[in-house]
């Protein structure tokens, strides 16, 4: 059983105490980027099979963006990397947001936490994703 002080613990990102636009560059990265140097030095493995799925999903959307990758394996693409990436998050970024999406409160993660976070940032990434792609056509449902 997790002890539900853990789950209330307060943590600061390492860019809590820059100025706005330095946050909000931080936090974009953030999003975008789910690995961090500590995680790099603590899961080694974990960290180089994440750097090669997400060269993999990288050339997938390429694939994709070409028109040679049908939307369910695009799909699939998608899902194995969120699932992918809450694990390296746990690793490298145990932190999520607590309270407006435009509030700076953080709070230590739990597995569910990271599941919902990676799981709507994903989705909202991969729709527009895949919305620009059949947009210009190279997507066909």
């Amino acid at each position: 059983m997790v002890d539900p002080r853990i789950l209330t613990e307060a943590v600061e990102p390492p860019y809590a105490g820059g100025g706005a636009a330095s946050r909000l560059l931080s936090e974009i990265w953030d999003h975008l980027w789910p690995w961090s140097r500590n995680g790099f030095q603590h899961q080694r493995f974990v960290q180089a099979t994440g750097l090669a799925l997400a060269a993999a999903a990288s050339v997938a959307w390429v694939l994709a963006a070409m028109g040679d990758m049908t939307p369910g394996a695009i799909i699939g693409w998608w899902f194995g990397w969120s699932v992918f990436e809450v694990v390296v998050r746990l690793g490298s970024k145990p932190y999520v947001k607590d309270g407006p999406w435009w509030g700076s409160r953080y709070r230590r993660a739990s597995v569910m936490d990271m599941i919902c976070y990676v799981g709507f940032k994903n989705l909202l990434i991969g729709a527009t994703l895949f919305l620009a792609l059949k947009s210009l056509g190279l997507v066909q449902i």
